[in-house]
């Protein structure tokens, strides 16, 4: 008996000590104060931006030009080779001109006796010596040969040959030795200021675009994005693809060069999105985030993820949604679980 009045009064006493301890930790328990920091924020909302239809083409010259020899003859001088810069006038290559100054001498030979028979007649005729049908005839050789020598002269001048637009040598198919011969092409000059992307587009989306329309041209060895104008929807689709050819006009740039990839994106219609200023983003090893303010005015760190850039801001794909409100520009520095006291947004 003894021994459970001692437990008893143990147990008792224990009770006693917890409960003195508890009231005592309850009585000089602080409250929990909240970091405070001023943050510009800015409510969440959903905006009307482009849809696009992409498809991938390549960048051409709109201006293209063949050089062919108008004469035959062996090219003595070629002054370019591809890649070279030339301006409109500028002597490309010379042809050996033998045959055509050959040419060249004997018309003028016939025209100096044409002459020399057209003047005689003329005397003759004065006399009465011959009639004048005669001195009509001898003056019609006269001015054939005259024409001759200035058709002679003219094909001398093709021996030298000139660009005739201002441009860029993408092709040279001859070299100093080799025969050119009239029609046969010999160099091709590209205008590096007249370009052009080149793209096909689906059977479904061919009826949303049409000329004149804005493009987004993408060219990602540049990391950049210019405008574009659709030029020409070709009204035939390819036999075996079924899509169609659209051209897309593309304003000169010093990066931009013939023959690079580029991506064409195509508005064809608009659609709802979250859009948010690019300066209220974090981003951390690789990853992006925003701070979301709660209903409490507490900061929380949301990784979100992005899309495409429009203007000066860019979509949130996942993440935030309508109705949210982010701060950024924090002072102190927003950290999460600090209560955020707003100041003016953007």
């Amino acid at each position: 008996m003894n021994t459970i009045k001692k437990h008893t009064t143990i147990a008792a006493l224990l009770l006693a000590s917890i409960s003195l301890v508890a009231c005592t930790d309850d009585a000089t328990q602080s409250p929990v104060v909240l970091q405070t920091t001023q943050a510009k924020t800015l409510a969440v909302q959903l905006q009307q931006v482009p849809e696009y239809y992409t498809t991938s083409g390549s960048v051409a010259s709109d201006h293209k030009v063949s050089i062919s020899a108008q004469v035959s003859g062996y090219i003595k001088v070629l002054n370019v080779r591809e890649g070279d810069r030339v301006k409109a006038g500028q002597i490309l290559l010379k042809i050996d001109p033998i045959d055509a100054n050959q040419a060249y001498l004997q018309a003028q030979a016939d025209l100096k006796d044409a002459k020399a028979d057209w003047q005689r007649f003329e005397e003759l005729l004065a006399s009465g010596a011959v009639s004048s049908q005669k001195v009509d005839k001898a003056k019609l050789r006269f001015d054939v040969a005259k024409s001759n020598v200035a058709r002679a002269k003219n094909q001398l001048s093709y021996t030298e040959v000139r660009s005739p637009v201002d441009g860029v040598i993408v092709e040279k198919r001859l070299s100093v030795g080799d025969l050119a011969s009239p029609g046969m092409p010999m160099l091709t000059i590209e205008d590096p200021n007249s370009l052009l992307v080149s793209t096909y587009v689906s059977e479904s989306y061919v009826s949303k675009i049409h000329e004149g329309d804005t493009v987004d041209i993408s060219i990602a060895s540049l990391h950049k994005t210019f405008t574009g104008t659709v030029r020409q929807v070709v009204q035939a689709a390819d036999a075996v693809s079924h899509q169609f050819l659209v051209k897309v006009a593309l304003q000169a740039d010093a990066d931009i060069h013939p023959g690079m990839f580029a991506q064409a994106g195509f508005r064809v219609g608009k659609r709802a999105a979250v859009l948010i200023p690019q300066g209220v983003i974090q981003s951390r090893a690789g990853l992006h985030a925003v701070y979301v303010v709660d209903r409490q005015s507490i900061a929380q760190y949301r990784l979100i993820r992005l899309g495409q850039k429009i203007g000066h801001k860019v979509e949130v794909v996942s993440g935030l949604q309508h109705g949210d409100t982010i701060a950024w520009q924090g002072n102190p520095s927003l950290k999460t679980g600090m209560k955020v006291q707003a100041v003016n947004g953007q």
